[in-house]
């Protein structure tokens, strides 16, 4: 009886991953890198969609978006003049604004009311790619669908209602967890963590083994959201805009953690993540 083999999952390898980035032309304009979309920031959550937005941008993406509540596009536009923020509330004027661009990252703040319904349901029907995250994963959790074009980014508590479990089984087995994601909800998972996993389904799982306990702290997972999405703006293909959006975010924890892991914030994150991406 010939043995059971158990593959363990690939690392990641930014020097192969960052080739996915070549070095822009001198007649580039900003057209040429995409139009990202965050929506998000419900009431007391603005930080939130405010740092997955810059995130978006400081990876390169040519334009990006941001569709939140009325009340915070101001603030959010005057923290960071390069974003295009917009007060949203109905459904047209989310349609208006997905029309522009080439995908949507979808969850940041974003809350579960009745506002959050709304703009959420309207995200999925624009059809774009989409980058899935905090609680638009919850509000995907109580409905369950599959879509083959969105990279969903749960951490351990969003996976477990996903999947009707307890946090508990998804530790103990987090490849299976990753695969049965995939399983029931298609696309490109993300199951972050301490060696954050990757996989599509098809090929080989993936392991960040970057990273550090610094990075276990609010934010983290917005800017993470913003860095996958602006890389999808900019052409990669799902899979490679996650797993090189992964160690990037990774690997600029590590950076801003030479300060120390204690007392690191999401937004000191994005100035490695400029280096990293334009580190090919």
């Amino acid at each position: 009886m010939s043995e059971i083999v158990q593959t363990k999952p690939t690392p990641l390898l930014f020097e192969n991953l960052i080739k996915l980035m070549s070095p822009r032309k001198e007649n580039s304009h900003k057209g040429d890198f995409g139009h990202t979309l965050l929506v998000g920031g419900n009431v007391g959550f603005s930080g939130a969609i405010r740092l997955a937005s810059e995130a978006a941008l400081r990876v390169g993406s040519g334009l990006v978006s941001v569709a939140t509540r009325g009340e915070h596009a101001a603030s959010i536009t005057m923290s960071r003049p390069e974003l295009m923020c917009h007060g949203v509330g109905e459904q047209k004027s989310l349609i208006r604004i997905a029309k522009k661009c080439n995908v949507i990252g979808l969850g940041p703040g974003l809350g579960q009311t009745t506002w959050s319904n709304r703009l959420y349901g309207t995200a999925l029907d624009t059809g774009l790619p989409m980058v899935v995250d905090a609680d638009a994963l919850n509000l995907l959790s109580k409905k369950p669908q599959k879509n083959d074009c969105w990279v969903l980014t749960p951490h351990v508590g969003e996976a477990a209602r996903l999947l009707n479990c307890s946090v508990a089984d998804i530790q103990q087995d987090r490849e299976a967890a990753v695969k049965k994601l995939q399983h029931e909800y298609g696309g490109v998972i993300i199951l972050k963590g301490s060696g954050s996993l990757v996989f599509d389904g098809v090929g080989d799982i993936y392991i960040c083994n970057a990273g550090n306990p610094g990075m276990a702290s609010g934010g983290m997972g917005d800017v993470l959201t913003g860095v996958v999405s602006g890389l999808i703006a900019q052409g990669l293909a799902p899979l490679d805009a996650a797993k090189l959006g992964v160690i990037i975010h990774a690997m600029a924890g590590d950076r801003a953690a030479q300060h120390g892991e204690r007392g690191l914030l999401a937004s000191d994150l994005m100035r490695p993540i400029r280096e990293l991406a334009n580190d090919h």
